[in-house]
């Protein structure tokens, strides 16, 4: 299994904006699906963004469209999550997640998960 490792929460004010990184633990030579996720206290994880490692195609899920970018460093085996324009809801745990097809809405394809790096928003 890959192993990820997930960096770069914080607290942060509304309006800031916040750069997550997490570091996957091997070479990704296929086109491979690395993604993130989030968990806001009482409620469901849900599909934040994802990236397919060798075409590059994006998705996000709509409350962060316009706002959040995905992108994969590929030299240093990295994908990154730059988050602007942060509204008080995007406070939650944040978890990189990685497996051969992307959802951002059915979690269970996901096959690798990290331990997550809390990002919290405030007024």
């Amino acid at each position: 299994r890959v192993q990820l490792v997930e960096s770069g929460g914080g607290t942060v004010q509304a309006g800031g904006s916040l750069r997550l990184s997490c570091v996957h633990s091997e070479d990704i030579y296929s086109n491979y699906c690395l993604a993130w996720y989030r968990q806001a206290s009482g409620k469901a994880r849900e599909g934040v963004a994802s990236i397919y490692t060798t075409d590059g195609t994006t998705r996000y899920a709509d409350p962060v469209k316009g706002r959040f970018t995905i992108s994969h460093d590929n030299a240093k085996n990295t994908v990154y999550l730059q988050m602007n324009s942060l509204q008080l809801d995007d406070t939650a745990m944040y978890y990189c997640a990685s497996g051969l097809v992307c959802s951002l809405v059915l979690e269970s394809v996901m096959q690798s998960w990290g331990n997550g790096t809390q990002v919290t928003v405030s007024s």
